[in-house]
Order: C-alpha cells, then sequence, then structure tokens
C-alpha cells in the first residue's frame, strides 16, 4: 500500500504540492472565528452540582450582585488607610461609574467592616459586568478601562490602585497567552532549524520541517475551527501554544522518519525518485500506525467529562491527521521535485555512513546483554514510577496560569497575604424547594439550617441573613471560608459542607453548594471519572492497532507496559522536580491528562518505529539479537534525533514565565527522554531480543519478507546500510 502511495506521490509531485497550497489557504479562509474560554464552569456537564447551582442562582437571583472585578485600594507607602484615603477612594468610584464604561453594571465601594482589611491597610471595591458577556472580549476590554481610566482617577492620592478578579485575570491571561504562543513558535523554530541542520549537515534540510509544518498547521486552524463550530466544543487558551507544538513537534518527528529512510535509500544506491518512494514504502506502515495511535489517544478524550478536554482531543487529533498526512504526500513530493544535493547542502559526506557510529555500539551492546539492558532500563523507570506515588494535584490555575508579577496576581497575592481571599470569593449555598416542585420554604428552618453551615470546619463565617428569592421558594446562604477558593483546603471545605447541607435541607427542599470551590470540586469528581474510563479506553485502542501492525499478540502488551511505566515515571520525576526539591504545594490537576496526551501518545511513536524495524530486520532473516543490533543502528538515530527536538521543543514552554507551563514544560520534556532514551532504544529492543520469535507469535514477523519493491531500488550491501 505505501510503496504504491510513495510511487503516486513521486509521479505526481507537483498536482501534490498545488493541492495542499490551495486547499490549505480555502480551509482558512473560510473557517468561523473560534473565541477561548477561560471559565471553568463552563467545562463542566449540567449534572454536576456547581453547575446545577449556578442555574438556580441565574434562575433565582438574576440581579444579584457578583463582582466579575475587585478594586484593590492600599498606600504608596503601606501605612494604614487613614479619613483622606477613604475620600479618595469614594471619588474614585464615583468617577469610575460616571465614566459609563460599557458591561460595567455597578461599582460597589469599600465598607469599613466587611471590605476592608483588618489591619486597615487596603480595602476592596466590587465590580459587577454583565454575565452574559463576561467571556467576551468586551469583559476584558472593560477590565482594560477599568484599570486605566481608575489609575488616572487615583494620580495625584496617596492610593495606590490595582484591578483583580475574573475579568482582570481574564486580560492578563489573554496578554501571557498571546506572548507564550510567540515565545513557544520562536523557539520551537530555532531548535528545529539547527538541530535538523547540524544532523544532516544542510541548511535547506533543517528549514525543510519547519516550511512543511506551514501548510498543516494552517490546514488543521481551519479544521478545528469547522469542527469546533460544528459541535459547540469549548476552546481553552492553552490549546493553541499546545497545538503549535504538536504540530512543529509530531511534523518534525515524521520528517525524520521519512529522511533518514531517503537518505539511507540513497546511500544504497537509489536515484532520487526511487529513494523517495521505496522510503514512503519502507516508513510509511510505521508513520501510519504512529499517528494512528496518536490519534486515537488524542480523540478518546470525547469520553472526558471535562469540556477543556473533549475540545483539546479533537483538535489535536485533527492536528495529527493533517500532519501524518502531509508527511505521507507533501514531503515526499517536495523532496521528488528537488535535487539531493540541494536539500543536504552544503554538507559534503551525507552519502557517507561515519566508521564506528556511535549508535552502531549501543547496537552491539544491547545485544550482547539484553536482560542486563533490560534490567537497568526497566528498573530506572520502575524508580522513577515510585516517586509518583508522592503525586499531589492542586487546582489554583490562576495563580499557575501567569507570571506572578502581572496585576490581577499581585491583587490575589494581597489578599492572600492579609487572609481576605476567602471574603473575596465566597460559596454559595442555596436552599430550595424549586427542584423538588414544592412549596415556598419555611423561614424558620432556615435560621437552623445556615447555624449548621457554620459548625463546617473550613468554614469562617455565614451571612447571618439569607437572601430569599422572590418567590419564596428559594434562598442564598453566603458563606465565606477561611481559605483561597481554588486552594485544596477550600475544595475540601467544600465537601465537608455539602456533607453537611444535604442531609441538613427540610423535607422538600434540595441543598446545592455552588460558587468557585465547588467548581473546582466537581472538576476533581469529573478528572477521576476520566482517569477510570478514557485512560483504559485508549490502552485498548493502541494495544489494538500495535496489534494489528505488528501481526502479534505479545509484542504489543509489553509495548504498552513500556508505555504505561514510562507515564508513571514521567509523574514521578516531575513530583521530585517540583514537590521535594521545590518549594510548589502541588501539582496542576491536569498534568497527568498531558503526560497522558504526550508521553503515552507520542512516546508510542518511537517505540512503534523501532519495533517495525525490528520486525523488518528479523524479516530480513537476522537472528532476534542480531536485528536489535542492526535496528538500534538503522532506527536510533531517529528516534534520538526526533526525541531530543521534540524534548526540546516542550522545553519552550519554559519561557513562558509562569509555574503551569514549567511544570508542563519539565513533564513533558523528561516524558519524551524516557520515551525516546530508554523505552524505545533500551528497553523494547532488550526485551524483543530476550523473546526472540515469541515476540511475533501468532504472526509472521520473523519470517523473512522479499516483497516487491520499486524499480530503482537496490539492496543495500551491509558495510553501506544506514
Amino acid at each position: 500500500m505505501f510503496h504504491r502511495l510513495g510511487h503516486f506521490v513521486v509521479k505526481r509531485a507537483w498536482w501534490v504540492i498545488i493541492a495542499w497550497v490551495i486547499g490549505s489557504i480555502a480551509l482558512i479562509a473560510t473557517a468561523p472565528k473560534i473565541s477561548a474560554s477561560t471559565d471553568e464552569s463552563e467545562f463542566l456537564p449540567k449534572h454536576y452540582e456547581s453547575i446545577r447551582a449556578a442555574v438556580v442562582q441565574q434562575d433565582k437571583f438574576p440581579a444579584e450582585f457578583s463582582p466579575s472585578a475587585l478594586l484593590l485600594f492600599e498606600r504608596k507607602d503601606g501605612a494604614v488607610l487613614t479619613d483622606a484615603d477613604k475620600a479618595d477612594m469614594a471619588k474614585v468610584v464615583k468617577g469610575l461609574t460616571d465614566k459609563h464604561i460599557p458591561l460595567v453594571e455597578q461599582i460597589i465601594p469599600p465598607v469599613e467592616g466587611k471590605t476592608f482589611s483588618p489591619d486597615g491597610q487596603y480595602a476592596l471595591g466590587m465590580v459587577s459586568i454583565d454575565k452574559t458577556k463576561i467571556q467576551t472580549d468586551d469583559a476584558t476590554k472593560a477590565a482594560k478601562d477599568l484599570r486605566e481610566e481608575g489609575k488616572a482617577l487615583a494620580n495625584g492620592t496617596a492610593l495606590k490602585y490595582q484591578v483583580g478578579g475574573p475579568v482582570a485575570m481574564g486580560l492578563d491571561q489573554k496578554e501571557s497567552s498571546s506572548a507564550t504562543d510567540a515565545i513557544t513558535m520562536f523557539a520551537t523554530i530555532v531548535l528545529i532549524v539547527v538541530i535538523v541542520g547540524v544532523i544532516f549537515r544542510g541548511i535547506l534540510v533543517g528549514w525543510l520541517p519547519v516550511l512543511l509544518s506551514l501548510f498543516p498547521m494552517i490546514a488543521a486552524s481551519g479544521l478545528i475551527a469547522f469542527v469546533t463550530k460544528a459541535f459547540d466544543l469549548k476552546s481553552s487558551p492553552i490549546a493553541s501554544a499546545i497545538d503549535i507544538v504538536v504540530i512543529l513537534g509530531v511534523g518534525t518527528d515524521y520528517f525524520l522518519f521519512l529522511m533518514f529512510r531517503y537518505r539511507e535509500r540513497l546511500r544504497a544506491g537509489d536515484d532520487r525518485k526511487a529513494a523517495v518512494a521505496n522510503g514512503v514504502g519502507r516508513v510509511g506502515e510505521a508513520i501510519a500506525s504512529a499517528a494512528g495511535a496518536v490519534t486515537v489517544a488524542f480523540a478518546v478524550l470525547l469520553l472526558s467529562e471535562l469540556g477543556m478536554f473533549t475540545a483539546l482531543g479533537p483538535a489535536l487529533a485533527i492536528s495529527v491527521i493533517v500532519t501524518a498526512l502531509a508527511s505521507l504526500t507533501l514531503t515526499p513530493a517536495l523532496l521528488a521535485v528537488t535535487s539531493s544535493k540541494a536539500v543536504f547542502w552544503p554538507g559534503r559526506k551525507w552519502m557517507q555512513e561515519p566508521e564506528g557510529a556511535r549508535f552502531h555500539k549501543l547496537g552491539k551492546a544491547v545485544s550482547r546483554r539484553p536482560g542486563l539492558v533490560a534490567l537497568i532500563s526497566g528498573g530506572l523507570l520502575v524508580v522513577l514510577s515510585l516517586a509518583g506515588l508522592g503525586y499531589q494535584g492542586t487546582f489554583d490555575m490562576a495563580k499557575s496560569m501567569m507570571p506572578k508579577d502581572k496585576e490581577s496576581m499581585v491583587v490575589l497575592d494581597t489578599l492572600s497575604k492579609k487572609g481576605g481571599e476567602g471574603a473575596a470569593d465566597p460559596t454559595h449555598v442555596f436552599l430550595t424547594t424549586g427542584t423538588k416542585g414544592g412549596g415556598k420554604l419555611d423561614p424558620a428552618a432556615l435560621d437552623g439550617f445556615g447555624a449548621k453551615l457554620g459548625q463546617v470546619p473550613g468554614v469562617a463565617a455565614v451571612q447571618p441573613e439569607p437572601k430569599l428569592s422572590e418567590d419564596g421558594t428559594t434562598a442564598d446562604f453566603v458563606v465565606v471560608l477561611k481559605d483561597s477558593a481554588a486552594s485544596n483546603a477550600a475544595i475540601d471545605t467544600v465537601t465537608k459542607l455539602r456533607s453537611a447541607a444535604h442531609p441538613a435541607a427540610p423535607v422538600g427542599s434540595e441543598a446545592l453548594v455552588g460558587g468557585t470551590s465547588s467548581v473546582y470540586k466537581d472538576i476533581n469528581l469529573a478528572m477521576a471519572h476520566d482517569y477510570k474510563l478514557v485512560f483504559p479506553v485508549a490502552g485498548v485502542l493502541i494495544l489494538l492497532i500495535l496489534g494489528l501492525q505488528l501481526r502479534s499478540v505479545v509484542a504489543p502488551w509489553y509495548l504498552m507496559a513500556s508505555v504505561g511505566l514510562g507515564f508513571a515515571a514521567t509523574l514521578g520525576a516531575t513530583t521530585v522536580a517540583f514537590l521535594k526539591l521545590g518549594s510548589e504545594s502541588g501539582l496542576m490537576f491536569m498534568l497527568p491528562i498531558f503526560i497522558y496526551l504526550f508521553v503515552v501518545a507520542i512516546g508510542t511513536d518511537y517505540n512503534i518505529l523501532i519495533i517495525a524495524r525490528l520486525r523488518e530486520e528479523a524479516r530480513e532473516g537476522r537472528n532476534p539479537r542480531e536485528a536489535a543490533k542492526e535496528a538500534i543502528r538503522h532506527a536510533g538515530p531517529t528516534v534520538a534525533a526526533a526525541g531530543f527536538i521534540l524534548a526540546a521543543s516542550f522545553a519552550t514552554f519554559m519561557l513562558a514565565g509562569n509555574v503551569l507551563f514549567a511544570e508542563l514544560a519539565f513533564a513533558l520534556a523528561i516524558g519524551i527522554v524516557l520515551a525516546a532514551f530508554v523505552m524505545a532504544m533500551f528497553f523494547t529492543p532488550a526485551i524483543t531480543a530476550l523473546l526472540g520469535k515469541k515476540a511475533w507469535w501468532p504472526g509472521h514477523g520473523a519470517m523473512p519478507d522479499h516483497g516487491p519493491e520499486l524499480v530503482g531500488e537496490r539492496e543495500p550491501q551491509p558495510a553501506g546500510r544506514a
């Protein structure tokens, strides 16, 4: 099949190139515009309690004041606020109100005894913004106006004025995300150009993977927009940065898979077009299988209960499919119409395999002592996996997704130090008969219910008088927690609060706990669901893909076992780096999912490439140990180069300047290093050498194969293989 594909592309190379150019431009030109959401509650299904509580709030208290922005007033010298300062604060609030900033519905000035810090050093004003447009660009524009206009009004006073809260975080996150995308793309491009250029000792060849990635990047963006719009999926700000690295990283992987085979066929004596066609024929199945495994791993996220992942999964799956198609059609088409001397210019020795190549030596070492190699490489993965038992997740995304010097983060840090985080984002407990079809609430039962809420550990205070809905069916108890709404402690308090509120609800009524902490609690529950469903389904499907590719029942099992160890080892290494050696209180809650995406999915690429070469060498009549040696000798450079580039690409996230991307960068980079340099290079070939022909049972993977080759190919001599 892939020999025929290679032959087709070579014969119609210019038509293939023209089709890609026209198709990519058409897709991006007609694609709908998609906006990203930063509201975690939008990513949860409607049956979760926090979402049901939000529906009750919207239905029964539509006009209830809900702060979307916080105005933080402090003295510039850090002293206690004076009467003159309080008068200046009132002027600033009045001035902002008179500006009639679009979407701003109400601005409440600081109130002594309620929104002043206990030490009197800061005060909070609260701003309500149109809830129906809270996730739009207009809302972030309102936050920007609040900052600029407020600072202008505070100019000339002793006050330091800053804006925080949800919409301000959205503004800061948008700016940080844009900068992250630019930094990530630039750093990744530089890495690819330099490393690929050095590997092949050429200038054009270094730029080829970047240039060739532009078309799948454009085409995938258009397709993703159409799919997101058609199926009403959510889009996350983090998705764009990850998509860039996926297309550039995976595209470079597949480019290297083909380029090493292309150069190998040229060294074997093929002419340019035959080398391209035979390269596709030899490595096409590995690329297709690798892309299939990655696509399945991404697409299975449709089963997730978190909208962020149900949107991210299909987007990344589309990107991988388009990139794989480009690798099997556009890349060989371009190579077919470009002189090999131009591709590798100015290198002169690319046709010669270096004597005593290091991968030849590594292959010999593995073939001589496969048991020892398997024990050492497997032992390393097991040790790191045990370190993962100390994993602790955190849901405080705001503090992790942006640099600490962003204004909204400074406001949040100030509230944290002064003990006002809980008051800034309280929890709401709704007692309602509406969901039960009952009548009005009995006022006599409200005091007892509120008292029980106040006795829950972790609750700082409960508003004395709950607010009643106009129809008398629902009461809103405002509960102030002792800890920040996004902290693990607050989430634990919500668990206790639900346990106390549910049984305490009077007969005929229902208690629903809402608010930010409740949303995070439900995200935690959704993640637990995903771990139990998504991971096993993905594992089974990838296992089937490996079985079909290798025509074996045995090999897929130890390949998946190694990938599972790689996942656990990656989580363990990251836990050690950030929790044991570092000062973080927890790793971001979504980190295990991202490790799954890139270590389990993309890490399988390297195993597939090496196992495909092992099978190829076995089918040419070599014994298991000799096959392992030759597989590492020939596929080792590809795995090493691809793994190094992808790991370095993920490491560019470190440049974003925030904890979330630092954790992602480290976890994904170390995971790819383990997948390429421990699993694929040593563990997989060593186990395969130990199992011998049993690895291919019940198929005929170890039987000699002399299938048809395309015209122009000459079998390489032993001394000239590469």
